[in-house]
């Protein structure tokens, strides 16, 4: 990640009472040094992380593989190992933000690591994995996050009680919001009862953005183009407003008050989620539409350089009137048919499943690179029968993803051709594009590992796809309403499984030259894009065909 030299729009959101934090760390980040250059030279005074983060370092270069071998060799298991790898990381990028925190008295400086996501629904255990973190790290600039399920809300009270400051993550909801105050304050009140300095807890409520839009804007799709040109784009930022506005009215609060004078902490609300997924948004409207003083804004890389080079800040915070406007908005999103409770249930339950999705990847890697034989540079001990087998399998493995990509290319266009939303047809047809380039990429890796394609397999994938369309979706030969709904499913499993092999080869490429990581990085980079892009059409195809639609009112 690079930024531009001109930092002046960072200047500016720091200035005007934003705290800027990096949503990503990776050995990369910090022993490459680019980490301090970002707190020294771009504001940046906080990081947080989470699954992904973690697996996605892991996919690059080859920091973390003598500690994983030293790891297999000691018998750790998946777990431990995941463990030790993301505390130490994190330790290390708390040592680097100390300066921060001591010239902002605890306010910034802070990194965030998340507690396991599959603990989520277990208050219990999700607060014993806090406190097994807080031990482990051992720095007083550490942030827990704790998912704001439910059952989350109890183990946040519980943390914040014995002194743990805790990031609470995965806020859609208004109400679940309100919730998160109370087991905030819950829990400084019990801790003011255990005679703790109050002063020393401190907490950040992270509530989710750009995730918000991208879910409104399917459903609104899905009721009607109109709706769509209207209404769609706003809902992420009229929910974060309205978020602010219930901070506003909780501090005020006498029951605040006597917190704040026991010397409490406010619980700041965090910006995240606030890399813009949709390319026809300008891609810093998620930062220059939410400055408000004393909040946090986490950016991935993209973001953060987006916004040096060509952020704005509006002319004021939000007011009376623009909290206004956003109530107004999403009662015109209820007017239409979506139905925006639904909206941010669904939201933290797929986004707890993403979470939970990302930890397994990180665990299977974790697995697999922790019991890698090392191989030396003249491949000492390996027979030229076994480079003959592996060679053998490697070419089965990517002549059969081949022969998938050539599938995959047919149903992209004919999905694109069929599709009866203009939107989605405009956005099908690109990722058809995209699909058709990224077999030519495909094509061009297998040419440099000496792999030849195999037409034969080719030509099966192109058959498979027509016969395909055969499939008992309640018609035989024409188009049926569950046809987009299939099709969307079909395709992003197409996706999964193109990553995948990205993935695969990404491992490879640490040994082997003829292997481009970087342009891997790339691939699977946009994989994760088209991933993103789907699963909102498959979204927006269930809520179009499996959805009652709302009675007319009118």
């Amino acid at each position: 990640m690079s930024v531009p030299a001109d930092s002046g729009p960072l200047t500016a959101l720091s200035s005007a009472g934003v705290s800027i934090w990096l949503d990503d760390l990776s050995r990369e980040l910090l022993a490459g040094g680019e980490l301090k250059k970002l707190i020294t030279d771009k504001h940046v005074v906080g990081v947080t992380t989470n699954p992904t983060i973690f697996a996605s370092a892991l996919s690059k270069g080859n920091r973390y593989n003598e500690q994983l071998r030293r790891l297999g060799e000691t018998g750790s298991s998946v777990d431990d190992a995941v463990f030790a790898l993301t505390t130490d990381d994190v330790r290390d990028g708390c040592d680097a933000l100390v300066p921060v925190f001591e010239r902002t008295g605890g306010i910034d400086g802070r990194v965030s690591i998340e507690v396991d996501p599959r603990m989520a629904q277990n208050a219990d255990a999700t607060a014993a994995m806090a406190r097994r973190l807080w031990d482990a790290v051992d720095r007083t600039n550490l942030f827990i996050k704790i998912p704001a399920t439910r059952k989350g809300l109890k183990a946040i009270t519980a943390v914040i009680a014995e002194g743990i400051s805790v990031n609470v993550t995965l806020i859609f909801s208004l109400e679940r919001y309100r919730e998160v105050m109370d087991a905030y304050q819950s829990g400084l009140e019990q801790a003011r009862e255990a005679g703790r300095d109050l002063a020393d807890i401190h907490s950040v409520a992270s509530f989710f953005v750009s995730r918000v839009d991208t879910e409104v804007d399917h459903r609104l799709n899905a009721i009607g183009t109109n709706e769509a040109q209207v209404l769609g784009g706003k809902a992420a930022i009229a929910n974060a407003r309205l978020a602010y506005e219930a901070y506003e009215q909780t501090i005020a609060q006498p029951r605040w008050q006597h917190l704040a004078a026991a010397g409490a902490r406010a619980q700041r609300p965090l910006w995240a989620s606030t890399g813009v997924k949709n390319p026809s948004y300008p891609d810093t409207m998620y930062v220059s539409e939410l400055v408000i003083p004393g909040t946090v804004n986490t950016m991935p890389g993209t973001t953060l350089e987006a916004f040096a080079d060509h952020g704005t800040l509006p002319a004021h915070a939000p007011t009376a009137d623009d909290f206004a406007a956003a109530a107004a908005h999403l009662r015109a999103l209820q007017d239409v048919g979506v139905d925006f409770g639904n909206v941010t249930d669904t939201l933290e339950r797929e986004g707890l499943a993403k979470f939970e999705d990302s930890w397994r990847e990180l665990g299977e890697s974790v697995q697999r690179d922790m019991h890698a034989e090392a191989v030396s540079t003249d491949r000492t001990g390996t027979s030229a029968a076994d480079d003959t087998e592996k060679s053998r399998l490697l070419a089965i493995y990517l002549n059969d993803h081949y022969a998938g990509a050539t599938g995959g290319r047919e149903l992209f266009r004919r999905a694109a051709q069929a599709s009866t939303d203009a939107a989605g047809g405009t956005a099908l047809a690109d990722l058809a594009q995209q699909v058709e380039e990224d077999r030519d990429a495909l094509a061009r890796i297998m040419t440099d590992l000496g792999v030849p394609t195999s037409q034969s397999k080719a030509a099966m994938g192109w058959l498979a796809e027509k016969a395909g369309r055969l499939k008992p979706n309640g018609h035989i030969l024409t188009r049926s309403p569950l046809s987009d709904l299939l099709e969307a499913e079909s395709m992003l499993l197409g996706v999964l499984g193109k990553a995948a092999c990205w993935r695969t080869l990404r491992i490879l490429a640490e040994t082997d030259a003829r292997l481009p990581a970087d342009h891997l990085d790339t691939l699977l980079e946009r994989a994760e894009q088209q991933s993103d892009t789907l699963e909102g059409l498959r979204s927006a195809a269930a809520s179009r065909t499996l959805l009652p639609r709302p009675a007319d009112t009118r």
